[in-house]
């Protein structure tokens, strides 16, 4: 068994390393860098997917995939693009529709921050805009009937932006459930991560 950790936007593939460490995961772990899938092409939510998906195509087997936030997002769709080739799924503090309000007020916020505050992204400022605002049409919600495996929705209990998504997902994923994260907001992966690695070895195993 393969598991693939995607990370969110503004973090890195070391944002797991903490979560990892403390979970012993019986197969190969990838932690891909996704900024790396966006060096050939404009920055763009679809281009973006493109690369990724053929990322998980090249994985021998079945995959895991635990994502979060963006990572959750491309993870989902692959899912239900992909169902066969995904044993598992764990979505944490995702979005199935994009909340245009939210994503608004973000890219103005983005817009005043200065250069330096997006170095260690993977992305130069005027690609994350891009990259964010491409993403305003992204809903998934009447695909995820199509996600067929076992499914984990995480929502950290300070990450009160997403626990309504988290809601929906635990209701209309077809076997889905949900852990709200004691201790965590937004980025379980850097705030629990200790908490976060036992749940998902409870959630494999």
């Amino acid at each position: 068994m393969t598991y693939l950790f995607l990370h969110g936007l503004g973090q890195s593939a070391a944002s797991w390393d903490r979560v990892l460490g403390a979970l012993h995961c019986e197969g190969e772990t990838l932690c891909p860098e996704l900024s790396g899938f966006l060096r050939d092409g404009p920055c763009s939510y679809a281009v973006l997917y493109q690369a990724f998906s053929a990322y998980c195509d090249g994985v021998s087997g079945p995959v895991s995939l635990c994502g979060l936030s963006l990572g959750g997002m491309l993870a989902m769709q692959y899912a239900i693009e992909r169902p066969e080739r995904v044993s598992s799924l764990v979505l944490i503090g995702t979005q199935y529709t994009t909340p245009k309000r939210l994503l608004r007020v973000q890219n103005a916020v983005f817009r005043v921050m200065p250069k330096r505050a997006f170095a260690g992204a993977g992305f130069q400022k005027v690609d994350f805009i891009r990259l964010c605002g491409s993403m305003a049409e992204l809903d998934f919600q009447d695909a995820l009937v199509k996600i067929v495996c076992p499914a984990l929705v995480v929502c950290g209990e300070r990450d009160r932006a997403n626990r309504p998504a988290a809601l929906g997902l635990k209701e209309r994923l077809p076997a889905g459930e949900l852990c709200i994260l004691k201790g965590a907001g937004h980025e379980a992966n850097v705030d629990a991560p200790e908490a976060l690695g036992a749940v998902l070895h409870a959630f494999w195993k």
